[in-house]
């Protein structure tokens, strides 16, 4: 019998079988979303699978959201204020984010406290001027909110750490995946499969179905930090923003947050992400690791991990709030 299953091209990316320190491009490359030819959901990485396992997103509900997304993102630009930086220091439009040195100025009086060693450092004024730069030379930068994540969670209130990489590149029909929270994406842009395979982990562990959608704003405003080690990438280009200074960034939160407060959940995923376990110093922690969810090293031990449970367990032993890990039906963007 002669299968009609079509087939399509792909370029060969070279991977150790067996090493978990795979090159960040090829991790980076997995949830980018590939050009449609006939029935976009037959072109994803998983196209070996049933079409079920990528339903899209109802048309309606696309609209919507995307709609609530962008008046969402409007009236937080245009009402966002701190204690000595003017509103109008944030006010963003597509063709014109706001300057990276002006973010970093609006962010939380809390967290530019955690911040004060690296803005004072050699490395802040490059890094403001290389990402500007970018923007100006015509390149599209993602996210447009740079700190969005920092916004959503106060340090005071961070009880879970998720570390990833770089932000997602790629566009979903026209909107980016990229919104500011590491493995997150807004409403209405088709889950990635790393984040699938998070949502199949907690269901397998919890019961808790997986959701239509998977903005993880729900999480953040609960204590959840999903941070990326580099905050900023070009579109179309993984890793392009690696090694600008935003290491250094976010090394300085990571280990501000870990001395500072007691009691953390850390989940470190990846060889990528198991590297800043150093950061962490001798704090008391739950530093829970495992293979990145990439579908290249899931099932070597993501799928199994018990990290949500594990991580809740942990919170209750010292009197803090357990994370509800479920997330709304309609997928709702919080700030």
């Amino acid at each position: 019998m002669t299968s009609t299953k079509r087939t399509r091209a792909a370029t060969p990316v070279q991977i150790p079988l067996f090493d978990d320190a795979q090159a960040d491009t090829a991790l980076a490359t997995l949830d980018e979303p590939l050009a449609p030819e006939v029935d976009p959901r037959q072109i994803t990485i998983f196209s070996l699978f049933e079409e079920d396992e990528f339903p899209l997103p109802a048309a309606a509900n696309c609209a919507a959201h995307a709609a609530a997304h962008q008046e969402a993102t409007a009236a937080t630009s245009a009402t966002a204020t701190t204690d000595d930086v003017p509103a109008q220091t944030m006010t963003q439009t597509a063709a014109a984010p706001a300057r990276l040195e002006d973010q970093f100025a609006a962010l939380p009086a809390a967290w530019r406290d955690l911040l004060d060693p690296f803005i004072a450092s050699d490395a802040f004024a490059p890094l403001c001027q290389f990402v500007d730069a970018e923007r100006t030379a015509g390149k599209t930068v993602y996210p447009a909110d740079v700190f969005r994540a920092l916004r959503l969670t106060s340090p005071d209130e961070v009880k879970v750490v998720i570390l990833g990489q770089d932000p997602y590149h790629g566009d979903d029909r026209g909107t980016p995946q990229a919104h500011g929270l590491a493995f997150s994406v807004p409403p209405g842009v088709r889950t990635p499969p790393s984040l699938r395979n998070m949502f199949k982990e907690i269901a397998a562990s919890l019961g808790i179905e997986a959701p239509a959608h998977g903005c993880l704003d729900a999480w953040a405003r609960q204590g959840v930090l999903l941070l990326n080690t580099v905050l900023t990438v070009e579109r179309a280009n993984a890793a392009s923003h690696a090694k600008r200074g935003w290491e250094r960034c976010t090394d300085t939160l990571i280990h501000e947050i870990a001395t500072r407060h007691q009691h953390l959940v850390f989940m470190l995923w990846g060889a990528h992400a198991q590297n800043k376990r150093a950061l962490l110093g001798n704090g008391e922690h739950a530093v829970l690791e495992a293979p990145h969810p990439s579908p290249l090293s899931a099932h070597r031990g993501f799928l199994g991990c018990g990290h949500f449970v594990q991580a809740n367990e942990y919170l209750q032993a010292h009197g803090r709030q357990p994370i509800d890990w479920r997330l709304p039906e309609v997928g709702e963007v919080l700030a």
